[in-house]
């Protein structure tokens, strides 16, 4: 499966677990590995191209960190201007049809704080919602957010093997061994699922 990642991460200064997982997906090979905002650094979107990215991919995966609940800023502007009508939506938009969209996110809030009761009130899959509805009037098929929770310490176990697995969820999409329908069954995942979705 052609695969693109749009990986949007405002602060590359200092080091960060998303960062390293960028860096991992860039030795992916047969993997299209975009950054946004080195490529747009003034928000100057060329729409033309970016359309023609979605063209010729059939998985297109968000990289971010969750600002706010929601997307950095580049990729939200992205949306706005790429996925116009005529392109992705409406009675002549059906470039995307038939395609897979997936989050690939880190938090710095823990898993027990994305639920109802927990500091954040919510889930993330439900703060989510806006990019699944997005895929869903594109007519491309949202799969499960691939996640790492607590992701402060660059250093921890669990960070280095979220980081490690990364390239194998990336090389299971892009040779078709990875387990859409399994997949899309999850609210979110994370490393400790990939041996389930992943046939070999």
């Amino acid at each position: 499966m052609r695969t693109l990642i749009l990986f949007a991460h405002p602060n590359q200064r200092v080091a960060s677990i998303n960062r390293s997982m960028a860096e991992a997906a860039m030795r992916v090979e047969g993997v299209t590995f975009v950054d946004l905002y080195a490529e747009y650094p003034r928000f100057e979107i060329n729409i033309d191209r970016e359309q023609s990215r979605l063209r010729e991919h059939d998985a297109i995966i968000f990289q971010f960190p969750v600002y706010w609940y929601s997307t950095p800023a580049l990729l939200k502007e992205w949306q706005d201007l790429v996925l116009e009508y005529g392109f992705a939506y409406g009675p002549e938009g059906q470039a995307l049809g038939g395609k897979f969209m997936m989050a690939v996110v880190t938090t710095g809030g823990r898993e027990k704080d994305y639920k109802e009761g927990g500091g954040n009130n919510h889930s993330l899959r439900d703060l989510l919602l806006p990019l699944q509805q997005t895929a869903i009037l594109c007519g491309m098929t949202f799969l499960s957010p691939f996640v790492l929770y607590g992701a402060n310490d660059i250093d921890s176990e669990r960070a280095i093997e979220h980081i490690a697995a990364y390239p194998s969820l990336l090389t299971s999409i892009r040779d078709d061994a990875f387990d859409l329908e399994g997949a899309a069954l999850l609210g979110t995942f994370d490393r400790t699922h990939l041996p389930a979705l992943v046939r070999l």
